[in-house]
């Protein structure tokens, strides 16, 4: 039997132990898992530097080797990720009524897991310690793919979190590292589609259409993050400055640093010179529509078919607009449902554009920055959806459940 059906196969097997699990135990496995990550963090960091040392010789870029990057602020942030998913209500055996039948059956509906999820991932080790939180509490095995560059960090977390399992006399195959990155073994795990549930890839767009393309199970993507900011005529403009320096320059190698400015014609001319003063001060690069251009002393000229990057650098496009509708025209063509955001003082405008933009996360006067499980009160994230089906937008344990119909009878036939 080749590793992969063994992998899948011990994965489905252990899923089994947590259906009958109380709540109260997942809960104490879970801050053990957490308390187990800070007393190892040292072991992780040691790992994490290991893969760090191979990035760079082989050139990995600036955005990758800053996902790839673990320190203890970001350890403590899985740690406490984990105490937060600890604390939430657990969704598995929820039941909601859904109706009574004229004839006396009763019907409702209980949320149930998905069974075994597969992560497929690159330059993030976070992700084993997140996957693995949320799929344990939502009653999940999971079996995670990274890529080359995050083998190490991951197998190290990985460890910390089976040998708490093992503590609790459970499975280590509830949380799976695939040890060898090999895109033949990933071809034959993404075939594995009478063991596995759901795909879920985490990367760049070359990885997402690879698994979507070539994967025999249902695929979850977690699509690019080409996210803009649109400044209304009627924003507070010094808002709208702290939302564009937070959402480009606080982090530009994650999914939802801002990409794309959107300024309103009505305010270019006093809005626009502040933005240059202070992207030069960041030294972001600027790439500009005709209009935009003039305020900007360096900036490239980009023509409309050029708008649309994912540049995950201190890099942005800007475009001026003639009001909110060809703000939101631009968002429909170019942006990637990850997430919107508008600063404006207009109640009816911000209605308007959180009503009508097609975006997982769409937001009022608050960064972009704030798209993230964490952020949203979700303890952490297994991805941030950016196709409709079953799940939109970040990922928590209710996402990670689906619902079955319970009918209950004293005896009725269908005539």
């Amino acid at each position: 039997m080749s590793v992969i059906k063994n992998l899948t196969l011990g994965a489905v097997k252990a899923s089994k132990t947590l259906a009958v699990l109380d709540e109260s135990i997942k809960n104490q496995v879970l801050l053990a898992m957490a308390k187990a990550l800070r007393q190892k963090k040292q072991v992780i960091l040691t790992a994490n530097e290991q893969d760090l040392v191979l990035a760079k010789e082989n050139n990995l870029g600036s955005a990758m080797l800053d996902r790839l990057t673990l320190d203890p602020h970001r350890i403590e942030a899985m740690a406490s990720g984990i105490e937060v998913i600890a604390g939430l209500e657990d969704p598995v055996g929820a039941l909601r009524a859904v109706s009574e039948r004229p004839n006396g059956l009763q019907i409702h509906k209980m949320r149930v897991p998905l069974g075994v999820v597969c992560m497929i991932f690159e330059a993030r080790p976070n992700v084993t310690a997140d996957a693995g939180a949320l799929c344990f509490k939502s009653g999940n095995a999971v079996i995670l793919r990274g890529g080359k560059e995050a083998l190490i960090s991951s197998l190290a977390i990985a460890e910390v979190l089976q040998e708490v399992l093992t503590s609790f006399d459970l499975p280590k195959e509830l949380i799976t590292v695939v040890p060898d990155p090999s895109r033949d073994l990933m071809f034959e795990l993404m075939q594995q589609r009478d063991s596995i549930d759901v795909i879920i890839p985490r990367g760049g767009e070359g990885l997402i259409n690879f698994v979507t393309d070539n994967s025999r199970i249902p695929v979850i993507q977690h699509f690019k993050g080409v996210c803009h900011l649109y400044i209304d005529k009627d924003a507070d403009q010094s808002v709208a400055m702290d939302l564009l320096i937070n959402g480009k320059t606080s982090r530009t190698g994650v999914c939802n640093a801002i990409e794309g400015l959107l300024v309103d014609q009505s305010i270019e001319a006093e809005f626009l010179p502040k933005v240059a003063e202070k992207l030069k001060e960041k030294h972001v690069k600027v790439h500009a529509c005709g209009n935009a251009c003039q305020y900007f002393s360096n900036a490239n000229l980009l023509e409309v078919e050029g708008f649309g990057q994912e540049y995950l650098e201190l890099e942005i496009a800007i475009r001026v607009v003639d009001g909110v509708d060809e703000a939101m025209a631009h968002i429909d063509r170019f942006g990637s449902h990850h997430t919107e955001v508008i600063c404006t003082r207009n109640e009816l405008t911000a209605k308007r554009f959180q009503r009508s933009v097609d975006a997982s996360v769409v937001m009022v006067n608050a960064s972009s920055r704030f798209s993230d499980g964490s952020e949203l009160g979700l303890g952490a994230e297994i991805g941030i959806a950016t196709t409709k089906l079953h799940a939109y937008g970040p990922m928590g344990i209710e996402s990670l459940t689906t619902e079955k119909y319970l009918v209950k009878g004293d005896g009725q036939i269908r005539a």
